[in-house]
């Protein structure tokens, strides 16, 4: 059985059985390092954090991140704007996305939930607890890790879209963007 999921029109979260090749019809987000990150980037066990390409690989369909699962919030801002780069102008212009982890509930979820709520902003922007709250009744099989939702809740104010869009749109009603 898959776990592909449609979320919203062009927008699907899946676990490993959802993994394909990127396309110019469909982008995909592979939010795993094993075994995505690990082969696009070509290591076994762990990459030095000085690598280039440590929390992310890109081309022009596809985005590989360095994202484990952690019950304790082990993330970098930088995982999350880089998808949000990939993601954004990609689902703009007409690509269907696909986002897909290990078992397609915690991090493929989360990141499909930032989308549609920093970006898309079908979702609620206030709070996590409320844009998990409208996320759940659209995906019910989302179940975002202890870890994820501790570093989601305590950094909501600063996971904003870094899309061109976003960033020439009028930002200044949102949490952590001040005006200048």
């Amino acid at each position: 059985m898959s776990s592909l999921r449609s979320i919203h029109p062009r927008l699907w979260v899946a676990g490993q059985d959802g993994c394909c090749e990127g396309s110019p019809e469909c982008a995909v987000v592979h939010a795993c390092k094993t075994p995505c990150h690990q082969r696009a980037i070509g290591y076994a066990k762990s990459l030095p954090p000085e690598h280039p390409n440590y929390l992310a690989r890109a081309d022009a369909h596809d985005l590989w991140l360095n994202l484990i699962d952690p019950p304790v919030p082990l993330f970098q801002l930088e995982s999350f704007q880089q998808f949000f780069a990939f993601a954004a102008p990609r689902y703009d212009a007409g690509q269907a996305l696909r986002i897909h982890c290990n078992q397609g509930e915690s991090r493929s979820a989360s990141l499909a939930l930032l989308l549609l709520s920093r970006h898309l902003q079908v979702l609620s922007q206030h709070s996590y607890a409320e844009a998990l709250a409208g996320y759940v009744a659209l995906d019910p099989a989302s179940r975002p890790g202890r870890g994820l939702a501790q570093f989601l809740e305590e950094n909501w104010h600063l996971l904003a879209c870094c899309c061109a869009r976003c960033l020439g749109a009028d930002v200044s009603h949102r949490p952590g963007v001040r005006e200048r």
